[in-house]
Formats: structure tokens, C-alpha cells, sequence
């Protein structure tokens, strides 16, 4: 593994929303990168930090951040690589701008995730994706690139399914999402509305877990980027769960297996060592827990600092072949966390030098 001889210059952007109080929370200390710079909507621009945002997580606000003036976000940042947890409409726009400027975004939105020349990644799973940035520059005449991360739901249901489909194959998986209210951001879902509730059919979000499950299942069997022929369905749903989201998913397999295979194919899954190694990469990305009951997004949730999924209650079923329980944290691994995993790997093969 490559480490980086000085800290890398990043940027947030998006930075006083609940993603972007995350990528802080991370950066902040982190042995590769540093914060230079912080980027927001035109009405916190030109503010401190610690004056624009309401910081709104448990761990106080670092103090390494909160005297930085908050830039606009198409400003010019002093930064080697940014980290966007920009709403997709703004996102389409903006990202592309940085990286024509030679900036390296990783990027939480979902506006370019299926750009075909995009990198969809997630280091455990498709690092050789990476490879399609070289395709990237070249179409598009950037001096930067652009790395997206995967939909929190996705990011989930691929880390469950990705062992099984290396070990069996998946043919056609049914998963339906019980999502936290931060995922909806702040101030989100409406109290009235969530309290004692389920709402159903999140916007947009089957289609998103459908599409991306699919591109980085095929770019881990190919390297291509292109689509696994992997019949997927998926159902969401809004419950009253601050963090975390619970996936019931029911999955068919083109090799048969037994209970103890899946859950060898679950225990033993890794990343490469080159990913393996990176600081914020968790010892087990895949935790199975064989306890009754389990997961819980109260009790699991922050497993390996929110940075894995956790999958337990393995059944057979009798539509497919086996149904199980997935859980992981939003905005650390389905937001941020994986975005800064990403920025890791990326620096680690030299790429941010």
C-alpha cells in the first residue's frame, strides 16, 4: 500500500447538511487527509463554519473547522480532491466543474453514478473500476475525475450479496428497506408523519438500489463497468429508526448451496490487501452474526464504527433459495464513510499525488 507522503488538501461540499457534518466528523482527524476548505449553499457562504452550520451530531464539532470561511460551491477551492454531499440536481452541474479544473471529486449524489465511464465504488467489492477513470479523462478532456459511491440501501444489499455471487452466483434477489429518517437529511421527514408510522415508497430509491446493485455486481465479475444479468426488486420504506437501514431480502442462486456454505461464503469475505490496509477500511466488512433476532439497527449499527454491514436470520425461503436480514449505517457507510474509503484506495494506487 502507497501511503501519502504529506496530507492531502480536501474540501466538503454540501458541507453544513447531514452528510456533509459526517464527511467532517471523519476528516477531521484523519492520517491522510485535511480539511482546507468548506463549500455550501449561497446563504452560508462567506460565514464561519461554526456560525453557518447547526451541527447536529452527537460528537461535538472539531474545532479545526469551525473558524474555516464557508466558500460557495462552485468556487475555486484550494484542493486536490473534494468530497460531494451535494442534492443530485446541483451535483449534475457542479461536480463536473471541479473536475474539469483537475480536482478529484468522490461523490455521495446519485446524479453521475451511472454514467457509464463513472466509477460505482465500493474498494471490497469492484476496485477494478478504478480503471475506468483512465476513459473518463480521456472522453471527457478532464485533468480530474469523478468517483461516485453507491445508495445507502445499495451499498447494503451489494455487501450482502457480493459473497454469494463470487461463491454461487445470484440469479434474482427481492430485498424491501426499512430506512432511518436521516436519510432523508434534516430537517426530513415531518414528525407527524413518522411518529408511530411507516411511510412507504421512497422516492426513487427502488429504481437507484435496482440500477446499482446490478453495475457493481457486473463490474466485479468483468471489470467492464456493465451490468450483472441479476433480475432484481425492491421495495422502501421510512420508518422511525434515527441511523440505520434494516433490509429484509430474499435471494435465488445459480449454484445451490446450504446454510453453512452461505455462511462460510458470508465469514470469510475480504477485501484485497490493498484495501484491507487503508485507515478507515473495517477489519470484517461483512459481519454475519448467528444470535436470534439480529440485526438491530439500535444494537448493531455502529459495528466497526459503522463502516460494515451486518446480516443475520438466515432462512430458507420458499419463493428463492435463502432470505436473510442486512443492516447498515447511512451516513457513515452508505454516505460518507464509503466516500472516504474510496478517496483512501484512490490515494493508496497514487492517484491523488
Amino acid at each position: 500500500m502507497r501511503t501519502p507522503d504529506e496530507k492531502i488538501p480536501v474540501g466538503v461540499l454540501g458541507a453544513t447538511g447531514t452528510v456533509g457534518q459526517r464527511f467532517i466528523e471523519r476528516l477531521a482527524a484523519h492520517p491522510w487527509f485535511e480539511i482546507t476548505a468548506l463549500a455550501a449553499s449561497e446563504r452560508s457562504a462567506g460565514r464561519p463554519y461554526g456560525e453557518a452550520s447547526r451541527w447536529r451530531l452527537s460528537s461535538p464539532l472539531p474545532a479545526v473547522v469551525a473558524s474555516l470561511n464557508v466558500s460557495a460551491v462552485t468556487d475555486d477551492l484550494p484542493c486536490r480532491a473534494v468530497f460531494s454531499a451535494l442534492d443530485s440536481a446541483t451535483a449534475r452541474e457542479v461536480e463536473p466543474l471541479f473536475a474539469r479544473r483537475g480536482v478529484f471529486v468522490f461523490s455521495n449524489a446519485s446524479a453521475h453514478r451511472m454514467d457509464e465511464d463513472v466509477p460505482l465504488l465500493i474498494p471490497e467489492i469492484n476496485p477494478d473500476s478504478l480503471c475506468l477513470l483512465e476513459r473518463q479523462r480521456v472522453r471527457r478532456g478532464w485533468t480530474g475525475a469523478l468517483v461516485t459511491n453507491a445508495n445507502c440501501s445499495a451499498m447494503f444489499l451489494t455487501m450482502a450479496l457480493a459473497p454469494l455471487d463470487r461463491a454461487f452466483g445470484v440469479e434474482r434477489a427481492f430485498v424491501s428497506t426499512m430506512q432511518a429518517v436521516s436519510g432523508a437529511g434534516y430537517p426530513g421527514v415531518a414528525s407527524l408523519d413518522i411518529l408511530g408510522n411507516v411511510v412507504p415508497d421512497i422516492p426513487e430509491e427502488a429504481e437507484k438500489i435496482e440500477r446499482e446493485v446490478a453495475k457493481i455486481l457486473g463490474g466485479a465479475r468483468d471489470g467492464s463497468g456493465g451490468p450483472a444479468p441479476i433480475v432484481l426488486s425492491a421495495m422502501t420504506y421510512r420508518v422511525p429508526v434515527e441511523d440505520g437501514h434494516t433490509e429484509s431480502v430474499s435471494v435465488g442462486l445459480a449454484r445451490k448451496a446450504s446454510a453453512s456454505e452461505v455462511e462460510e461464503a458470508w465469514e470469510s469475505f475480504r477485501g484485497r490487501a490493498d484495501v484491507s490496509e487503508l485507515p478507515t477500511a473495517p477489519s470484517q466488512p461483512l459481519v454475519y452474526l448467528r444470535e436470534k433476532s439480529r440485526p438491530q439497527p439500535r444494537r448493531d449499527v455502529d459495528v466497526s464504527e459503522g463502516m460494515c454491514t451486518v446480516v443475520g436470520g438466515l432462512k430458507p425461503c420458499r419463493l428463492l433459495d435463502w432470505k436473510f436480514t442486512a443492516l447498515g449505517h447511512n451516513t457513515v457507510r452508505g454516505a460518507a464513510g464509503a466516500s472516504i474509503l474510496n478517496a483512501e484506495f484512490a490515494a493508496a494506487k497514487g492517484l491523488l499525488s
